[in-house]
């Protein structure tokens, strides 16, 4: 297994295989970690130097062994100490470097769906003309509007959207997760000194993937803190300690509980970690009366949270196992090797390429270290001849979770290799086993006094250069997410008042093609390989003839015969917009990219803000009209960015005839 990770990890196969993925940081990364190693192995040899001619005086010993003492007799609050620390440090980044608000679309739609869930419902109807409020990840295709995500994390949210400190949830499930952690190794490393299970506790919370995660509002943080909860309660059900029957069928349940609620969250994850875990208490309960009634206990823990996962898709979807994954995206969203929603089909090749760029991320963003993060992980597998049980489900967890990810088509970046957090256990407690008495004492002195000062070298290089750049690097992104758009309308005079918000031309096709029923895969695929002129005359005309459904899409899909003569549009500064080489646009698609170099802002983000009273809506140009008449009653601004990028200042233009269907329009053609 050593060999495996070590492969996926260092090696660029994703470069190898050709016409798939990409990774054009891996020669700059292998730069960087030969200058670390090489800086690390020169700390480690002059510490290791210095540790030969240094005769330690006894207290020195001394003081160790009463640290020991003392971390022994107040487990519980060092525990306890530690995850309020980590709690206060991912509570302090979600505020300095992410601002406190979700910067993803996939954190601002569940934030927006805890509101729903805060007014009592379970969906929203459908707008007659929801072309003007439809946004990625959001299921309008029907009657009903509501998330794509499962509820779980939407409810969680709750009482922080209620009292506006739903920043504080990532952080709170973060300092809960370091808690249970720290019980956690107590009992999965027993014979391990005490400093040493704090000090493994500290490297879990102060990882700087897990703080990143932590920090902000996306759901992969929460889904740990119940994986956790759950794995805990296993080893309970499954000590071979005598305990008593009620206390261990209540564990039992309580396990049950924590995997439905991480199920209600992140439901592949906890498939992934619940499947070994089923099969293990079957084992036990096959000649065992005790563990069978553990089972049913567990079995209906999960039950409750599951149910109710089932009921709220029943009341969405309309099928108790049909997420609104699939109800937007279609069947092809789920595992298996097929065609992708977002692009080319999903194949076993793609998978190992996934595998290796999640693999190959960890090594970076996981300790932030000049070093490749996972070596001591890969070292631990190669010297580690034996595994605890709990040790053995965690690593067979973690092997079916990076199996279902191979089947599974999406590349998660964010913030890190997202998708695989939940391996976060497996790896610390590898790192920490890597130091065993049994195998760091059969290590000789010198090395390992080397070996400390590499390590020692490596936190401080990490601590001092490449998490501030990281730091610097989140702080920066996704700027027009962070923006206090109720202070904006404050001083724009902007109160109840209709605002159309002018986004990019290529945000606008997407959404028109939206509200002609093309479904969102299609929709994909025709913006990606779709001159954006010709898609707009395409558009316009099926919208005339009131043409819509499959016909549309059948219709629109001969348009991308020409895909291969396409490119990335030279006149527009929307670069996702295509452009076939050598067209001239008409006066029509001039305005649109008139209209793009004016500037544009995104909508999703606006749709956060409550407390002007606005009604914010997607800019149509010409087609506003349709909202203008409905809305007649109140003040009407145009919205959008004197330039192109998210820093570029606001400009609230006030419009005062019924019929104005845009700021200005050019002749100039391209």
């Amino acid at each position: 297994m050593a060999v495996v990770l070590a492969a996926l990890g260092l090696l660029p196969i994703a470069e190898w295989i050709p016409g798939g993925l990409s990774d054009p940081a891996y020669g700059h990364r292998w730069l960087e970690w030969a200058y670390g190693i090489g800086i690390c192995v020169g700390a480690g040899v002059v510490w290791a130097i210095f540790a030969r001619s240094w005769n330690a005086p006894s207290w020195w010993q001394e003081s160790w062994n009463r640290v020991d003492r003392t971390v022994a007799a107040r487990t519980d609050a060092i525990d306890l100490a530690i995850a309020s620390v980590c709690f206060a440090l991912y509570a302090v980044v979600a505020r300095s470097v992410f601002s406190g608000k979700p910067l993803l679309i996939d954190e601002l739609i569940q934030v927006l769906q805890a509101r729903t869930y805060l007014d009592g419902q379970l969906w929203t109807a459908a707008d007659p003309a929801r072309e003007f409020f439809s946004v990625l990840h959001v299921v309008d295709t029907g009657e009903r509007v509501y998330s794509q995500f499962p509820p779980g994390w939407p409810v969680m949210l709750m009482l922080g959207v209620l009292t506006s400190t739903a920043w504080l949830a990532g952080p709170l499930c973060g300092g809960v997760s370091v808690w249970v952690f720290a019980k956690f190794l107590r009992r999965v490393l027993p014979s391990h000194r005490a400093r040493a299970r704090a000090l493994g506790t500290v490297v879990f919370g102060l990882a700087p993937f897990a703080v990143f995660q932590f920090s902000s509002h996306m759901s992969h943080g929460p889904v740990l803190m119940w994986i956790l909860i759950s794995v805990l309660a296993l080893w309970h059900v499954t000590d071979a300690a005598p305990t008593a029957d009620s206390v261990r069928w209540s564990w039992a349940g309580v396990m049950g509980v924590a995997a439905g609620c991480a199920f209600a969250v992140r439901p592949l994850d906890a498939v992934a970690f619940g499947i070994p875990a089923g099969a293990w208490l079957m084992w036990r309960a096959r000649n065992d009366r005790v563990a069978v009634r553990a089972v049913l206990a567990a079995a209906l823990g999960l039950a409750v949270p599951v149910a109710l996962v089932m009921w709220v898709n029943i009341n969405t979807t309309g099928v108790p196992q049909r997420f609104g994954y699939e109800a937007l995206w279609g069947s092809a969203h789920g595992l298996g090797f097929h065609g992708a929603p977002w692009g080319d089909a999903h194949t076993p090749q793609r998978g190992i390429e996934l595998l290796s760029a999640y693999v190959t991320r960890l090594n970076a963003y996981l300790f932030e270290t000049p070093f490749p993060s996972l070596l001591p992980v890969i070292a631990a597998l190669a010297l580690i001849t034996r595994l605890t049980r709990i040790e053995r489900y965690l690593f067979a967890a973690t092997l079916v979770h990076a199996s279902m990810y191979f089947a599974y088509w999406h590349d998660g970046f964010f913030l890190g290799p997202r998708f695989v957090v939940p391996w976060l256990p497996l790896l610390i407690i590898l790192c920490i086993r890597l130091f065993d008495a049994s195998l760091w004492s059969a290590v000789h002195p010198r090395l390992r006094s080397g070996v400390v000062g590499a390590l020692a070298a490596g936190v401080v290089m990490a601590a001092t250069i490449s998490i501030p750049v990281r730091v610097s690097q989140y702080r920066a992104g996704l700027s027009s997410m962070r923006q206090d758009y109720s202070a904006e309308a404050a001083r724009a005079g902007a109160s109840n008042s209709l605002v159309f918000v002018r986004e990019s031309w290529g945000a606008q096709l997407v959404a028109r093609l939206w509200a002609l029923d093309v479904s969102r895969s299609a929709t994909a695929a025709l913006y990606a390989n779709t001159d954006a002129c010709m898609l707009e005359h395409a558009i316009g005309d099926l919208e005339q003839r009131g043409v819509r459904d499959t016909t549309a899409e059948h219709t629109l899909r001969a348009l991308m015969r020409d895909s291969l003569l396409l490119r990335a549009s030279s006149v527009s500064p929307d670069t996702t917009e295509r452009m076939l080489s050598g067209t001239r646009y008409d006066a029509l698609c001039s305005a649109r990219v008139a209209a793009d170099r004016e500037g544009y802002a995104l909508f999703p983000p606006l749709l956060l803000e409550r407390a002007s009273g606005n009604t914010y809506v997607r800019d149509f140009q010409e087609h506003d009209t349709v909202l203008l008449k409905r809305f007649s009653g109140r003040r009407v601004f145009l919205l959008r960015r004197d330039g192109v990028d998210g820093v570029a200042p606001l400009r609230w233009i006030p419009l005062l005839g019924k019929t104005v269907p845009g700021d200005s329009v050019r002749g100039q053609r391209y």
